[in-house]
């Protein structure tokens, strides 16, 4: 395995009244030795200010302009730092920072333009609450058939960003809501042809948290309207539900095979490094 240069890539984590948690998330991935961006959306606690104590370099909004945006902030500040690649983990402690090493060697192993995805698989899913888990399944489903392409965990936050995919997006997205960009960034990708993987990881559900900002039935309903835009545009892509149903994911492992993904037809090839 080659090795990664640490000021290739960088952690941006998007953080909105995260004063219980974003102190431990950015004290949990320092250690490595990364540069942490923390993009305060205009909290009303002191997520900025324990952000900051914990080592972040924080990117702060005057007022709250939702989680796609904060996204987009994070990755405008990482990209000024000519870094190759970025790393996504939210705020509230969910997500494990000791599957970070494995999201890199995934990046490398499947090549640069890789879009890594670390996904809670649904038998690591049974402290999500009931209708968190039921969303989570019709939001892979239709995120699956627009991208052509079967996915894990369609609404995971802890992602590996290619900077090139990172180049192509908006800077300012005019749906606030997180899960609906997040899922059309995987929908944006598997067009450009920006291959896909997918990392197991555990989720963690800590007491001491604020309430999740995913409401399942709105967030759902806006993801769905979005997809349905996408597929209608497209004639249903009756193709790409088929290749989401029989494709397999590229799920890594340590003695994964290198081999060229199985695309959908409509799919382009993988974009020039």
């Amino acid at each position: 395995m080659r090795t990664v240069s640490l000021k290739s890539y960088a952690i941006v984590i998007p953080a909105f009244n995260e004063r219980f948690t974003i102190q431990q998330v950015v004290e949990s991935v320092s250690h490595l030795g990364l540069e942490v961006i923390v993009v305060d959306d205009a909290s009303t606690d002191k997520t900025a200010e324990l952000a900051a104590a914990a080592g972040a370099r924080l990117v702060r909004h005057s007022h709250n302009q939702g989680k796609a945006n904060a996204l987009l902030s994070g990755f405008q500040a990482a990209l000024e730092r000519q870094v190759d690649c970025v790393i996504t983990l939210d705020g509230d402690a969910q997500h494990d920072p000791a599957s970070i090493p494995a999201l890199l060697d995934a990046w490398q192993h499947f090549g640069k333009t890789s879009f890594i995805i670390a996904a809670r698989r649904p038998n690591r899913l049974e402290a999500a609450p009931k209708a968190r888990r039921i969303a989570n399944k019709i939001a892979d489903f239709w995120v699956s058939w627009a991208a052509g392409h079967p996915i894990l965990d369609s609404q995971s936050g802890f992602r590996l960003y290619p900077r090139t995919l990172l180049e192509t997006l908006p800077t300012r997205h005019m749906n606030h809501s997180g899960f609906v960009f997040e899922s059309e960034i995987i929908i944006h990708a598997a067009r450009l042809g920006y291959p896909l993987a997918f990392v197991e990881t555990r989720a963690i559900y800590p007491q001491a948290r604020r309430a999740s900002h995913f409401n399942a039935w709105r967030d759902i309903r806006q993801i769905t309207w979005m997809i349905a835009k996408h597929l209608l545009a497209g004639m249903l892509r009756l193709p790409s539900l088929y290749c989401s149903l029989t494709l397999r994911p590229r799920i890594w492992s340590a003695n994964t095979p290198i081999q060229k993904p199985k695309k959908c037809p409509q799919q382009p090839s993988d974009p020039a490094h």
